[in-house]
């Protein structure tokens, strides 16, 4: 086209920008634009921002043109915000999510779907109930133009499923019911992998069964609640049904097996299954299901067998493999090898301080004292880190997190109280035993 007598407009390059793929690329073409004198035309410099927004390194200059853009539309409002998001810029994604007069749905599913994928669950429901319930909401409860779609309930529903909030979960389930969204597999799926995950698996199994359009999708969900509710049975017989079906499993499927099987105690037929994964349906091994092999045998003390897979692994083994290997040696006793995996997983994040605590402690049962010291010692170099322990609870549909030793919450004084009186009553029936 450029070679031609027809020049481009400001309604061709929006498709150009669409198509492009690298920084390089989108930087050209904006050069082009400046050139032709097109930039002041807005469909053009949203165009720019959501193109440098989704190539890899061109947030920077997304945000620069959005700053010198002389009007704004909620467009590029949220393609910003998802730019951030995408890199798991949450704070900044959210304070520009705040500076957004005018909010469309769009942009309320940019910004929750983003919270949930960067494990902002907290965030996320709280971004759906601002959604649902702002002031001054018409018909329904809901405001003009705002109403929940397919995809804000299918994000909502994976915050409350990772937050465990149930009851929320229950009201999102009622809202789908009565808008007709259960027919979607999307959202039937999302509500499967909710109940399960909040601690329903009797719901889940309801809705899964309603669900006239089974995919692979659904039986790979339904397999998942029973592998983490520990029901070997059910996740198995979930997939023979599923193959008798017509469904072919997918690596997904193999994970859930797996992960089963390990609850179970299935060792034979884990290994079997593994198997099964590679000669039936040629799917090839991923780092998971190594992961759940090796927890599978670890977990029965067959440590030669665990250590082969490893050996045998087309990738370098991670965290998960070296922390699946390591749990099964701490309920076995075998501290020499449980050494060995621990000084793997330090290898792995050295500034991890939880792995570096695990093997300090390995040394201490083999009374090797002079090695604590010298890992205490490089802890202490490094400023390694530690997750600590959180615990979840939903009261009057609110969560509330607490952290091992936390002193933030505002009415901290009074549930140590409870808990100092709870602790003393404790005492007490133990002495009346």
């Amino acid at each position: 086209m450029l070679n031609s007598p027809i020049r481009p407009n400001n309604f061709i390059y929006p498709h150009v920008l669409k198509s492009s793929k690298e920084r390089f690329l989108t930087g050209s073409v904006h050069a082009h634009v400046i050139k032709t004198g097109f930039l002041r035309y807005q469909v053009v410099e949203t165009s720019l921002v959501d193109s440098y927004s989704k190539v890899l390194g061109g947030l920077g200059d997304a945000k620069k043109v959005f700053d010198e853009m002389s009007e704004r539309n909620v467009v590029c409002f949220t393609a910003l915000v998802s730019g951030y998001l995408r890199v798991g810029d949450v704070e900044n994604g959210l304070e520009v999510f705040g500076e957004m007069v005018e909010r469309d749905v769009p942009a309320w599913n940019a910004v929750i779907s983003g919270c949930t994928q960067n494990g902002f669950f907290s965030e996320g429901i709280r971004l759906f109930r601002e959604m649902v319930f702002v002031a001054g909401c018409g018909e329904g409860g809901f405001c003009k133009g705002n109403k929940p779609n397919q995809v804000t309930v299918v994000c909502a529903l994976s915050a409350c499923g990772h937050a465990s909030m149930l009851q929320l979960g229950k009201w999102i389930h009622g809202y789908v019911y009565r808008h007709g969204f259960v027919v979607d597999s999307f959202v039937s799926n999302a509500l499967v992998d909710m109940y399960g995950k909040c601690g329903s698996l009797e719901q889940a199994r309801k809705v899964f069964e309603m669900d006239i359009c089974k995919g692979l999708t659904s039986w790979n969900s339904m397999i998942n609640c029973y592998a983490l509710h520990g029901k070997c049975e059910g996740a198995i017989a979930v997939f023979e049904q599923m193959v008798e079906c017509g469904v072919k499993p997918d690596e997904v499927t193999f994970i859930g097996l797996l992960n089963a099987c390990t609850h179970g105690g299935l060792v034979e037929q884990g290994c079997g299954y593994f198997e099964m994964m590679i000669k039936k349906y040629g799917i090839e091994p991923q780092i998971e299901h190594y992961g759940c092999l090796i927890d599978l045998l670890g977990r029965a003390g067959r440590f030669d067998e665990a250590m082969d897979v490893v050996k045998g692994m087309s990738m370098e083994p991670d965290e998960v493999v070296w922390g699946s290997l390591l749990n099964g040696c701490k309920v076995h006793g075998r501290t020499d090898l449980a050494e060995f995996a621990a000084k793997k997983l330090v290898e792995i994040d050295p500034h991890n301080g939880g792995y570096g605590i695990m093997l300090a402690n390995i040394y201490g049962e083999l009374g090797k004292w002079d090695e604590v010291r010298n890992v205490w010692y490089q802890l202490k170099q490094q400023k390694s880190y530690k997750i600590p322990g959180c615990s979840w609870i939903e009261v009057d549909d609110q969560v509330h997190q607490f952290y091992s030793l936390d002193q933030s919450n505002l009415k901290t004084e009074e549930l140590y109280s409870v808990l100092e009186s709870l602790i003393g009553y404790r005492k007490e029936v133990m002495v009346e035993m």
